[in-house]
């Protein structure tokens, strides 16, 4: 196979290829680090502030979460990776554009010393 020329490494039969760090400005992780895979986002404003240099990405999440949606919905519909997603949800934070409710924690099962008492105390009675 000859080598792609430099155009063609950025293109496919179905238009130009951007790089999922690209989106992200080179960035894996955001300081906000909370994004669960079954955390729902919800869009509070649609309106991109001035002072917020997000791209159509950051637009489409918005419209997106008007109706809550996990994250890994979102990655779903924008067919990113979730890491991707996840640092676009953390600039999303950052502007105060999104509300991000965690899933409940898991509960907690005694020790099986607490397991072991109930059980001989129910054999007791």
């Amino acid at each position: 196979m000859p080598p792609l020329d430099e155009e063609q490494e950025w293109a496919d039969e179905d238009g130009p290829i951007v790089r999922p760090y690209a989106l992200t400005g080179g960035r894996t992780r955001h300081a906000y680090g909370g994004f669960d895979l079954i955390a729902v986002i919800e869009t509070v404003d649609e309106r991109l502030p001035a002072r917020f240099s997000g791209g159509p990405e950051h637009s489409r999440i918005l419209k997106l979460c008007r109706s809550p949606l996990s994250v890994a919905e979102v990655a779903s519909d924008l067919e990113l990776p979730v890491d991707v997603v996840r640092v676009l949800l953390g600039d999303l934070v950052d502007h105060k554009l999104i509300l991000v409710r965690q899933p409940a924690p898991v509960a907690q099962f005694p020790s099986t010393s607490v397991l072991k008492q109930v059980i001989d105390g129910l054999h007791a009675l």
